[in-house]
């Protein structure tokens, strides 16, 4: 039977059962990222993360963390956004017990030892360089640099090679117990889980002490300029990486529906308008793409498209044109009715595996202190009108707020201009 709870200390839980499966998921969200961050603790919240792996008190080193987990056949991973960082252990269920204690084990018992974090230092820099080095990923970083100018919600997650470097272990520390509070914690367990998963959560996580103090926020975002703003990096490569962004609206802004069937029927699949205006009638991408990414108090809307730089002019005029038409027009009953049974087909796909149930439940505990169902949500998609998303379209893809990101062979802004006629 599904229960929510929060325990004396203030971690919020949610217990999930998912019928006919032999897996379960337990799940640790935890509301930090990099935008959390001062200049000089760039890829804090990153580098903490890698370290949970590097031992604890129970399990001094790596190995004794992996081995424990991989003993099991266990599925086990953690991630670092802007605003979030997770932890996630899947497993036969009759292992629940182990996720629950490995994962209480390396949040509040790891050691931090000074070794293990010079040696992660040169791992994170490597990954640092990999995404620099990919176009596909780097683009998304450079885009929302330029969309968030001046916040900390456009730097990279990882940080910068100077500050991982610098970055002692006190104050790593520091920023841990400044941010993994249980106020700002919530937990997870869904699949296959036995009556006593309260109990042993309970037995774990209950025992860390209540926040002493309140949660230390970030800067919202303020937008500095009006003006439309362009980056460009040089690099020479036979794929050059174009992206469009847009500010958009927060996780919980009432227009949030809308804008998300809005970027479907955009740019969010092989029927969109953008896939089939620029890749299948006029062969100009290999890929092309549009997304509506939510934060707390702000969002952005991105547009971004891989191509042959000798096709870059008339791809950035196809995408503009469809853009603005979008906006002039609105949409078709019959793209908006495709969008919504888009949306509920891919989020029952989502919903079957118990990781992604979970963590479709911690993270809207987290930000909005209340849980959706599939239905309630289609329930909101279902009351999107074809002019409530032509409201969205011209409020959100305002060509007057647009930034421009784009890595390809061109030494300056001049250069991009000239090449894309722009």
């Amino acid at each position: 039977m599904k229960q929510s709870f929060t325990m004396k200390n203030g971690i919020r839980v949610h217990l999930m059962p998912i019928a006919g499966t032999e897996a379960a998921t337990f799940f640790v969200l935890v509301r930090v990222g990099s935008r959390y961050e001062t200049s000089k603790l760039q890829g804090a919240a990153h580098f903490i993360e890698h370290l949970m792996f590097k031992g604890t008190k129970r399990r001094p080193t790596t190995l004794d963390i992996s081995r424990a987990l991989d003993a099991v056949g266990a599925e086990y991973n953690a991630y670092t956004g802007k605003d979030i960082t997770g932890y996630h252990v899947k497993a036969d269920a009759r292992h629940l017990p182990l996720a629950i204690d490995l994962l209480h084990d390396m949040l509040f018992c790891s050691l931090y030892v000074k070794k293990e974090l010079d040696r992660e230092r040169r791992v994170i820099m490597e990954e640092i360089n990999m995404y620099r080095d990919n176009p596909i990923l780097h683009i998304e970083d450079m885009l929302e640099e330029t969309l968030f100018d001046g916040n900390a919600l456009g730097r990279s997650i990882a940080g910068t090679h100077e500050t991982v470097r610098t970055m002692s272990r006190a104050d790593v520390i520091t920023f841990r117990d400044a941010h993994y509070l249980p106020s700002q914690i919530v937990l997870v367990a869904a699949g296959n889980i036995g009556k006593n998963t309260r109990t042993l959560i309970e037995k774990s996580f209950g025992t860390v002490p209540k926040n002493k103090e309140p949660l230390k926020s970030f800067d919202a975002f303020i937008a500095r300029s009006k003006e439309a703003r362009l980056r460009v990096c040089f690099k020479e490569t036979e794929q050059i990486q174009l992206a469009f962004g847009f500010p958009s609206c927060a996780l919980a802004d009432k227009r949030n529906p809308a804008t998300t069937l809005l970027s479907i029927i955009l740019g969010g699949s092989m029927s969109s308008r953008l896939f089939v205006a620029v890749r299948e009638r006029k062969g100009l991408a290999y890929s092309v793409r549009a997304a509506h990414s939510p934060y707390e108090d702000i969002g952005a809307f991105s547009v971004i498209a891989g191509l042959d730089a000798s096709r870059l002019a008339l791809a950035a005029k196809t995408i503009l044109a469809e853009i603005k038409t979008m906006v002039s027009r609105g949409v078709t009953a019959r793209e908006l009715r495709e969008a919504k049974d888009y949306v509920r087909g891919r989020m029952l796909l989502r919903l079957e595996d118990s990781s992604d149930h979970a963590e479709w439940i911690g993270r809207q505990e987290l930000f909005l202190n209340k849980v959706k169902t599939l239905d309630d949500r289609m329930k909101e998609m279902e009351c999107v009108t074809r002019g409530q998303l032509l409201v969205a379209a011209k409020e959100v893809l305002d060509e007057g707020k647009m930034v421009t990101a784009i890595i390809g062979p061109y030494k300056d802004v001049e250069a991009f201009r000239e090449a894309a006629g722009l």
